[in-house]
């Protein structure tokens, strides 16, 4: 393999002197930076929820509900490859307590359904998948159980440490990532379990010790505050825990989206976000897939600003992943392909003076992403840099201002043609590390901000009414957030019909699932005749509003 002697040269000329440098505050340990160059990984939801249409299932499901036709898990592992992601996760064990492999301390899982006669597991289908491929291979495992009778009493905590122990314990192969959601509980009269942290990521790291742990405080990576796959414009990977856990008690959302300047710890981000709507595929959401453009946005509002993008893509009820989605993926991974096939600086002379870069290219380019990236093993550094373009006049004109740079930044740059540009570190909390600048033109990605239905916002007390015009035999209703979820959403819900407007009959009421996180159309399947409906807000997740974009029925 022949290296280019520029590409030397500009990586000798970023790094002069890093070597001597001595780290400044945490560092990344080797798992996590190799965690961080993986940059992409897919994700996986996949359980009984496939199956009913559920975001959260009860517990209550039959385990024969478990059934998929033609389970493919080497059809998962060659679309992940072929879309350039390094790993996949896979929900093992969701809310509801359903396991995806033989856990010896449940009786709520594939062993107890008829899906290849008891003798089936997901996980060693798709660990052998992900070697195949030469995928790195991670599991989800919720410690919410709605299905084990030990839940919300203190032998629980045992109970969940053999559940690792099982998926862990080495017969599925080396694990990369586990995936530890927060959720605790079944609402205000739901049982509740005080979860031993320290036990498990103990426990996890005693089977699996280069496991990078994901929580809401980690210890290996952070959920970045919301679902919308949005990292903070400014986002450091150092995080302050003590004092927090996972679910209720951890950090504020904008901590977690942007961490914390001075944390003591290294604890990057990770992008968790749904190529549709919802995380469990409905073959309803499959019109609603999110369009190449979204997508693209995303990577540069996740890769972009120094976070990991776990894209969730879930399997149908057959078991393969849907044709639309696939399709999808590669559409985005051609994308990508070509808008960062040529760095236009890679025979560039790059010069630093003091904390400025000079980048002089061969000759005047078009261009508008600079791609930056600090070296992290000396811990992050800058904290607000300004990029200006050499005008033909040879004055600088500023083009950007932004804070971070950490592992990766793509600034989105305005249209140019230039032969200089500088970047002038304006902040750093320790001397600036640049250990790669690159340049590159997007003629694909239209940056513009999307038009969602700001909704209205209405008191906990008032009652939204619906007239269908006739009595109909519906299917259901559902049910939209304001835009970003302003002004609160439903949380539990009661849904009442009548035919006649005086006569009510309650037909349904429960409990939106997940919709904090994820304030997007909820649907609620539940046949029943009725010309006039009303939603019935009992709680919602400020307590005293709540926002509605639409109320329907399907």
């Amino acid at each position: 393999m022949r290296i280019d002697r520029s590409l030397l040269l500009i990586a000798a000329a970023l790094l002069a002197g890093a070597c001597a440098e001595k780290p400044y505050g945490p560092v990344p340990s080797p798992a996590q930076l190799e965690w961080q160059e993986m940059e992409m990984n897919l994700f996986c939801h996949f359980g009984p929820n496939t199956f009913t249409g559920r975001e959260w299932g009860d517990g209550t499901e039959t385990e024969d509900l478990f059934n998929p036709t033609a389970l493919d898990c080497r059809q998962w592992a060659a679309t992940a490859k072929a879309a350039g992601f390094k790993g996949i996760i896979i929900t093992a064990k969701h809310h509801d307590g359903f396991c995806l492999w033989p856990n010896p301390v449940s009786s709520h899982t594939v062993a107890q359904s008829a899906w290849k006669d008891g003798k089936g597991d997901v996980l060693k289908e798709l660990s052998d998948a992900c070697r195949e491929y030469g995928l790195k291979f991670g599991v989800y495992i919720s410690p919410w159980d709605r299905n084990d009778p030990h839940y919300g009493t203190p032998e629980y905590n045992q109970v969940f440490v053999r559940t690792l122990e099982s998926a862990l314990g080495g017969t599925y192969g080396p694990v990369f990532e586990q995936w530890f959601d927060g959720a605790c509980g079944e609402g205000p009269n739901g049982k509740r379990q005080e979860y031993d942290w320290p036990l498990f990521n103990g426990t996890v790291l005693k089977l699996q010790p280069q496991a990078v742990i994901f929580s809401d405080v980690g210890p290996g990576c952070r959920w970045m505050g919301n679902e919308a796959g949005r990292a903070g414009r400014t986002n450091w990977s150092r995080l302050e825990t003590e004092g927090f856990e996972p679910g209720k008690a951890s950090p504020s959302l904008d901590t977690l989206n942007q961490g914390n300047r001075h944390g003591s710890r290294w604890i990057p981000a990770e992008t968790d976000v749904s190529i549709r709507p919802g995380w469990f595929w409905k073959a309803s959401e499959t019109p609603r897939l999110k369009s190449l453009q979204h997508l693209l946005r995303i990577y540069y509002e996740s890769v972009g600003r120094n976070s990991l993008l776990l894209l969730n893509v879930p399997p149908d009820t057959t078991g393969r992943l849907d044709r639309a989605d696939s399709t999808r993926l590669m559409e985005f991974r051609s994308a990508l392909d070509a808008i960062f096939a040529r760095n236009l600086a890679d025979k560039a002379r790059i010069r630093r003076k003091g904390n400025t870069w000079t980048v002089t290219l061969r000759k005047a380019v078009p261009f508008n992403r600079l791609v930056l990236q600090e070296d992290i093993t000396k811990g992050q550094r800058i904290a607000a840099f300004t990029v200006e373009v050499q005008k033909d006049n040879g004055e600088w004109e500023p083009v950007a201002s932004e804070t971070t740079v950490g592992y990766k930044r793509i600034v989105l740059l305005p249209d140019r043609t230039a032969r200089c540009l500088r970047i002038r570190v304006d902040e750093t909390l320790a001397r600036p590390l640049l250990s790669h600048i690159a340049l590159f033109q997007d003629d694909i990605y239209q940056e513009k901000t999307e038009e969602e239905d700001p909704g209205t916002v209405h008191g906990l007390s008032e009652i939204r009414y619906l007239d269908l015009g006739e009595v109909k035999d519906v299917q259901g209703f559902h049910y939209t957030p304001a835009a970003k979820g302003r002004g609160g959403v439903i949380i539990d819900y009661r849904l009442e019909a009548s035919e006649d407007g005086t006569r009510w009959t309650v037909v349904e009421e429960g409990m939106f699932d997940n919709i904090v996180n994820n304030p997007v159309r909820n649907e609620v399947r539940k046949p029943f005749t009725a010309r006039y409906l009303k939603l019935v807000p009992v709680r919602s997740s400020n307590g005293t509003t709540y926002g509605i974009a639409d109320f329907g029925i399907i």
